[in-house]
């Protein structure tokens, strides 16, 4: 866990990396980094940490065909 990085701004960070698959896996990682996942409510911010998700497992999809 990074001391000056809020919940919100790794949950981005991680969404954006290609590593997760899910919402709920991400999730899982913050709280095992030892980051607090209660500001992960909304669906708005859900929707919008899914989508990021999505277009990560996408462009990690094209490279790898590549």
């Amino acid at each position: 866990m990074e001391a000056n990085k809020s919940p919100l701004e790794r949950a981005f960070e991680l969404a954006r990396s290609g590593q997760f698959v899910t919402l709920s896996s991400l999730v899982q990682r913050l709280s095992w980094e030892g980051y607090s996942s209660t500001q992960i409510e909304g669906p708005q911010l859900k929707k919008q940490l899914n989508a990021i998700i999505q277009a990560a497992q996408a462009e990690k999809a094209k490279v790898d065909a590549q």
